[in-house]
């Protein structure tokens, strides 16, 4: 019998298996990252380096604003001093060519920002540090009530273009599922120059403390019900762009690693699950994945990858609207038998004649 052959391409890159460190602080100590080679990890997704950082080291402002001015110091001290950072920019760099020299398994970098101003210009010097590839996280919740969805994509998609045009390694797009034709966004950015879409970010929402009536941060690690979504929009994509697709966030156990390949991922990153169980635990996602492929009789990656995507149907749309009817009639039904078995709960069992 053949052996199970693991491996993956990932933005032209190619991987032992599958299982990726998304972007993390797994990724701030070179111990951990080794243990996270060690462990069966087939890349590292760095811990992003934010637009607001290097923007106060360049300009001393954030987001055109002066921390010494008066009337944007409220505005100002929402965001972290510069020492409460992992790395700065240039230790970033630095680290960058630490973690390089450390592992042999491919490193990307990542950016995380909003605009598309000089501090991308900093792209450049993260790929002269020795990055196999960057992942560029354009996360915002605008506010603006006067932005159209259209100035978005187009501000994103212009963005991406310019980046492509100025690098030489692979860029991957990181994105929310919250745009008004996802798709349609998908393939402008697979048309500017996007060699990898990965989906999605994690939507962080602050709760209110009602006791000090004030807004608090809150972050939880992700769990296995946050991954349908990534399913859906995978199994859209899947065949109909010609850059790479991962998946990133709901991914918790070995099941929802194999889903998320049957989707049409080309690669899954993890984060939660590694904080939860240590490095080891993508020794178990590649043991169990080699498992489940020699009971199924699948040979290679490539065998699996978007077996379950909307391009194995004949009409995606149709196919859609019928997964949608066919759960909304099967929940009236099972909710209809419960309230059915709690209205009868207390009767007398029915005895044959």
């Amino acid at each position: 019998m053949s052996p199970i052959d693991l491996s993956t391409t990932y933005l032209g890159l190619r991987l032992a298996n599958p299982f990726i460190a998304g972007a993390s602080p797994l990724s701030d100590h070179l111990d951990t990252v080794r243990r996270l080679e060690d462990g069966g990890c087939a890349a590292i997704v760095l811990h992003s380096l934010f637009e607001e950082q290097i923007s106060q080291r360049d300009t001393g402002r954030i987001h055109h604003m002066d921390p010494l001015d008066r009337q944007f110091a409220t505005v100002v001290s929402y965001f972290p001093a510069p020492e409460l950072y992992a790395l700065g920019p240039d230790e970033y760099l630095e680290h960058v060519r630490r973690v390089k020299a450390a592992v042999k398994i491919p490193v990307i970098g990542s950016l995380n920002g909003t605009t598309a101003e000089a501090w991308l210009k900093f792209a450049k010097l993260i790929e002269q540090a020795g990055v196999d590839a960057l992942e560029l996280n354009m996360y915002e919740v605008v506010t603006d009530l006067g932005q159209s969805a259209a100035a978005i994509e187009h501000s994103l998609k212009q963005i991406v273009q310019d980046l492509s045009s100025e690098l030489k390694i692979p860029l991957a797009i990181k994105l929310s599922p919250f745009f008004t034709a996802f798709g349609s966004v998908a393939r402008s950015l697979d048309e500017a120059g996007a060699k990898g879409l990965v989906l999605f970010n994690r939507f962080l929402q602050p709760d209110i403390d009602i006791r000090h009536v004030a807004v608090w941060p809150r972050l939880e690690l992700s769990s296995s019900d946050e991954l349908l979504l990534r399913l859906r929009w995978l199994a859209i994509l899947y065949g109909r762009v010609t850059c790479s697709l991962a998946a990133t966030g709901g991914v918790a156990t070995p099941n929802d690693g194999l889903k998320a390949i049957l989707a049409g991922s080309d690669a899954v990153q993890m984060v939660s699950a590694i904080l939860r169980h240590g490095p080891s635990y993508f020794t178990l996602m590649r043991d169990e994945l080699r498992r489940w492929m020699e009971s199924s009789g699948f040979g290679s990656i490539g065998d699996v990858r978007g077996r379950l995507s909307l391009a194995k149907t004949e009409e995606p749309s149709a196919f859609e609207r019928a997964q949608y009817i066919r759960t909304i009639s099967g929940w009236s039904s099972w909710l209809g038998y419960q309230a059915y078995v709690r209205a009868h709960e207390d009767d007398e069992p029915t005895r044959p004649s």
